[in-house]
């Protein structure tokens, strides 16, 4: 067997078991069953993400190659306020899901940030424009991602939207591989993306609603409609992946770095999860007034 996809199976089941683990009380609960009452699953939950993000920040800056000038270094800071002021929320169970202007603000800021990306990528060569896509792009969606499941302190319950929003991108990423692979004849974008194609973007829109139906129909206790979740999810997820694709063409880098051997970087890994983590937020802000 190929060296090299052994170390991509090892490493993609190492990933994929460290986002069960941490997405689900399952981590909260091997790890008390050896250290009692050691953990609870939201500092589990609450710790992935902030190393997701650091590290994420981390390659985002490598990837657009920041100067010798003083944006590198407000950075960091920049991203942990802001993290910080979403923590604070998320440790005091202060996600409501009502229309906030900073909420919308903030949304508003990462649609912002894909157009600049695209259309007006030059104004992302000076170091302050590198600053900005930086800390928008990495510390809002994930961030975000901290309001998306539900703790309760009385009855020491966490809720699994998260786990299963990646096993919906986990599925839609598969799936439009495969139906790209038999079936791909139109490209969708051949010079960001070459192996993307219609075909596959359509398989995968279609399977991965038929994968959330079965968790619309069995997690009845999950935030929202699952089918709707399931569209977005697909429809959003090849956007984060032409979103990072884009990034790293515009500088000339293949991968954003090596953190999981034979996957890349975590931006590779978490592409689709840092546009879709902000649309289902946003969606399970609207749902509700509907």
């Amino acid at each position: 067997m190929d060296k090299n996809l052994i170390q991509r199976t090892i490493s993609g089941i190492v990933y994929v078991a460290i986002i069960i683990l941490c997405t689900s009380p399952l981590g909260a609960r091997l790890i008390n069953s050896v250290f009692p009452d050691l953990i609870q699953q939201q500092y589990l939950y609450y710790g992935l993400i902030t190393v997701l993000m650091v590290v994420g920040a981390w390659e985002c800056m490598k990837i657009m190659k920041f100067g010798k000038g003083y944006e590198k270094w407000v950075v960091f800071p920049m991203i942990m306020v802001i993290f910080y002021m979403f923590s604070k929320r998320y440790f005091y169970h202060d996600f409501y899901f009502n229309f906030r202007l900073s909420e919308i603000l903030a949304l508003s800021l990462i649609a912002i940030a894909v157009v600049t990306l695209f259309k007006y990528s030059r104004e992302l060569y000076f170091d302050s424009g590198k600053l900005i896509f930086t800390v928008i792009y990495v510390a809002l969606p994930f961030s975000f991602a901290l309001g998306l499941p539900k703790y309760s302190t009385i009855q020491q319950t966490f809720s699994l939207e998260v786990l299963f929003l990646f096993i919906l991108i986990w599925s839609s990423d598969t799936f439009a591989y495969l139906a790209g692979k038999f079936f791909g004849k139109h490209k969708m974008a051949p010079k960001i993306s070459p192996k993307k194609t219609w075909e596959g973007y359509a398989g995968g829109v279609i399977l991965t609603l038929v994968m959330s139906y079965f968790i619309e129909q069995y997690q009845p206790d999950l935030r929202g409609n699952w089918m709707v979740v399931g569209f977005l999810v697909a429809s959003f997820a090849p956007l984060g992946d032409l979103v990072e694709s884009q990034l790293k063409r515009n500088f000339g880098v293949k991968d954003s770095g090596n953190i999981i051997p034979g996957h890349g970087g975590v931006l590779d890994r978490l592409d689709s999860f840092l546009i879709c983590a902000p649309v289902v937020y946003l969606y399970f802000i609207l749902e509700k007034f509907i």
